[in-house]
């Protein structure tokens, strides 16, 4: 089973037979097997157009998975009988088919009165649960396994990346028992499942042909799988590396790294992981003492809000980490696991190319989160005189008295005489906050560079009010590559290639659609 390359499956939910047409000719120029979702087709169209339909697939090259989906999907008329009924009258050849566990086990009876004329060897029998992931995963697999059907498949919905575990746990056991099996954790947080399934011993991994046409939560589009995360170049040997947040569905990491891997050649793939209980994950996925995952995971980028809990799993911090208080970067080490921070790194080279000396600089840094220590931790280190501005007593006056730095009200504060101001909140953020600025053209009137590390939009308000004030402006992308490229370094032993970074997350920003930047905890 594992000498077989993986599988591409297409995903299609058109409402009428002339645009499954138009898809399914589309989709055939990038996989041979695509899936197509009839429960999508309007009623109409499905009883009057049959003929059509079968066509459509006959002249296709292409192989299919026919599924009409049960009750638990959005379509409340796919009923009992509606779904007996097309089975029943199904005549499509050339395709798999996906029947629901539930009917599976009322047909496979001696005394069902209902003779399907499909095959059972191309038989999918799947479960779906959109809830959760149900205790009892084992016993639904055992059901599974005792119909007739050739392919057995599980797609549940995640709430933490942790929820993979007993997904990939299915895989094994079914490549144990030489079962061909698909395996889905569904939602974001399960998107590891779809990038590393078919390594695991998956028969396949379901894609769009774009985001917006995706027919389960959380599904990748198939150019993202191919082009970035190489899903079909993924064997159990590869290195994997991964983002922890919550959330980091639009994060530029795993374009960048992905970038940079391709670049030099390397079997590893960077992977999201939407996570929740970070001490969890850390435990039963990741540390090598206590993992219940045998998986090549070699590294990890840590990002809101778990830079400061992570620290409680780890084996052992660098001391710029510990003096900044956060951790974005954690190395499989052997049996350990160490924390790393790059941010600080990230944050000041390009502030040091812009102003060149920051001895003696005055310096102000609006907020009191991750990325404010670390832009704290390398200014003072720069041997700047730094002060924090923020909106919260309370945390301004923990990271002041951490970093020996003065502690001052945001509200009608003025930088006029500050070389730098450094915007460390996520105001001014593609999303809800796209139009908010931490500080006024008014307040920065004065100011020689305001430094923004929000990296999407480009152009930011804060940017805006600076260049309205006089101020000199920098963005936060090259700060967010330089991290990147910290992280490669230390993971690979290596610098990534020069620009491969920088250029994958330009390339993202101007194609992607609201990509959030949620790289750095503030």
């Amino acid at each position: 089973m594992d000498s077989s390359p993986p599988r591409l499956c297409i995903s299609l939910c058109e409402s009428t037979v002339a645009a499954l047409e138009g898809a399914i000719s589309a989709a055939s120029e990038v996989s041979n097997l695509l899936e197509v979702r009839l429960d999508c087709l309007d009623r109409s169209e499905l009883q009057n157009r049959s003929s059509q339909i079968t066509k459509l697939f006959e002249q296709s090259r292409a192989e299919f998975i026919l599924t009409f989906r049960s009750p638990q999907s959005d379509r409340q008329d796919v009923d009992d009988e509606t779904r007996r009924a097309f089975w029943s009258d199904a005549i499509f050849s050339n395709s798999l088919f996906d029947v629901d566990l539930d009917l599976a086990e009322k047909l496979n009876v001696t005394e069902s009165p209902i003779a399907l004329p499909i095959d059972w060897r191309r038989t999918i029998c799947s479960y779906h649960d959109f809830s959760g992931v149900p205790a009892h995963l084992d016993q639904i697999y055992d059901r599974l396994a005792a119909t007739p059907a050739r392919i057995l498949k599980v797609a549940v919905q995640a709430d933490d990346a942790i929820d993979c575990l007993p997904v990939f746990n299915l895989l094994e056991r079914a490549r144990a028992e030489g079962r061909e099996m698909i395996a889905i954790a569904m939602g974001v947080p399960g998107v590891a499942t779809r990038i590393l399934g078919p390594s695991r011993g998956g028969y396949l991994t379901y894609a769009p042909l774009k985001t917006e046409s995706a027919t389960g939560p959380g599904q990748l589009s198939a150019s993202e799988l191919k082009r970035v995360y190489r899903f079909d170049k993924i064997d159990r040997q590869t290195k994997v590396f991964g983002l922890i947040g919550l959330p980091i569905s639009h994060s530029l990491s795993p374009y960048m790294h992905n970038a940079a891997f391709a670049a030099a050649g390397t079997n590893a793939v960077y992977v999201p992981f939407e996570v929740r209980d970070v001490h969890a994950f850390l435990k039963h996925m990741i540390h090598p003492r206590t993992r219940e995952l045998s998986w090549n995971i070699r590294g990890l980028s840590v990002t809101a809000p778990h830079k400061f809990a992570v620290m409680d799993s780890l084996d052992w911090i660098e001391p710029t980490a510990l003096e900044v208080g956060a951790v974005n970067t954690i190395l499989v080490d052997d049996n350990e696991l160490h924390g790393y921070n790059t941010d600080a790194a990230g944050f000041i080279k390009p502030l040091q190319a812009a102003l060149g000396d920051l001895r003696g600089a005055r310096c102000a840094v609006i907020g009191a989160g991750g990325s404010a220590s670390a832009a704290l931790f390398s200014l003072k280190s720069a041997g700047a005189a730094a002060a924090i501005f923020s909106r919260d007593p309370a945390k301004a006056r923990e990271i002041s008295e951490r970093f020996g730095v003065d502690s001052m009200m945001l509200e009608d504060a003025s930088f006029a005489g500050f070389d730098v101001v450094v915007n460390a909140t996520p105001a001014g953020t593609v999303g809800p906050l796209v139009n908010e600025t931490p500080a006024s053209a008014f307040q920065l009137r004065g100011a020689r560079l305001a430094y923004d590390l929000v990296y999407n939009p480009s152009v930011t308000a804060f940017l805006r009010e600076a260049t309205e004030a006089g101020c000199g402006t920098l963005g936060g992308l090259a700060m967010l590559v330089g991290q990147a490229e910290e992280q490669f370094e230390l993971w690979m032993g290596q610098a990534p290639g020069e620009g491969v970074m920088n250029e994958a997350a330009q390339r993202r920003l101007s194609t992607g659609s609201e990509i959030w930047n949620l790289e750095s905890e503030i």
